[in-house]
């Protein structure tokens, strides 16, 4: 059994995949992961926030996505061998206040930090 030391590492910094990710799924459309992956990439590079390459970026994407369907936040709807994901209204509003929170606490420890 593992003994902890109390030196972990404590902040969280604000996850812009997932913020994204929520933003998109906001509106009430379907989307496969190719088109959905290119909509948040091109969000993400008007931010200045694409970084690790598209081919990296894709799979945290992918990760998060599946992430987000894990918690009921998303819907994974399959035919055949189409998936197509959809936003689930109440889960995305109590994620996105969350995501709302965090930005706010790192935005606040950064300036107190400055």
């Amino acid at each position: 059994m593992a003994i902890s030391t109390g030196k972990a590492f404590s902040r969280r910094a604000p996850d812009i995949i997932t913020e994204e990710l929520v933003a998109v799924f906001a509106s009430k459309t379907s989307y496969e992961f190719k088109p959905l992956f290119e909509l948040v990439f091109a969000n993400l590079r008007a931010r200045n926030a694409a970084s690790g390459g598209e081919e990296m970026l894709r799979l945290r994407a992918y990760e998060k996505l599946q992430s987000l369907v894990d918690r009921g936040a998303v819907k994974k709807t399959v035919n055949g061998i189409t998936k197509k994901y959809k936003g689930v209204p109440a889960p995305l509003t109590v994620l996105n206040a969350e995501l709302r929170q965090t930005r706010q606490e790192w935005n606040q420890r950064s300036v107190a930090a400055a």
